[in-house]
């Protein structure tokens, strides 16, 4: 056996915060849960017409996460929603093939059903962002047929920010 991890109550303090300060700001917009699911919680507000996936774990098996959003599509297929907010933020591991079928497949549906404005939260590690910006060029790249330029993509700090912008 390995010896126990430490805790650092700090960060542990800082991610309780986070976490509720973007419950409140959910309760607060009038969110309602729509599914929890080990690595995710998703909320709806038809009136606004948002969505918003938070993912709850530091690595989503692409199974699991192919089967979230597939949840999320049946949802944005009963309304009429045009935003969606992915807050990355529990990530601590970047997986290349789950992005791909996320920008080639998961995003050309939603497309489909009318959402064109995208929010993505980014975890704080500045190696995470630049491994997202690294995958994007390439699958745009090698799928010049994407649909990128019809789509409002913003990067943002915050659940916040991205349901204001």
């Amino acid at each position: 056996m390995g010896k126990p991890l430490k805790t650092d109550h700090s960060t542990d303090a800082m991610k309780f915060s986070a976490m509720n300060t973007t419950t409140h700001i959910i309760e607060e917009n009038n969110f309602e849960l729509m599914f929890e699911m080990r690595y995710a919680r998703v909320y709806s507000n038809s009136d606004k017409g948002m969505l918003i996936c938070e993912l709850l774990a530091d690595y989503v098996p692409i199974e699991d996460f192919k089967e979230i959003f597939t949840y999320i599509s049946g949802i944005a297929a009963e309304g009429k929603y045009e935003k969606f907010i992915f807050d990355k933020r529990a990530l601590r591991a970047f997986h290349q093939p789950s992005m791909e079928w996320y920008f080639l497949n998961w995003k050309n549906k939603m497309l489909e059903l009318g959402i064109t404005k995208h929010r993505k939260i980014l975890p704080e590690e500045k190696w995470f962002e630049r491994m997202v910006m690294i995958a994007k060029d390439q699958i745009i790249k090698n799928n010049p047929e994407n649909i990128i330029h019809l789509l409002d993509i913003k990067y943002c700090n915050s659940i916040e920010e991205a349901i204001m912008i």
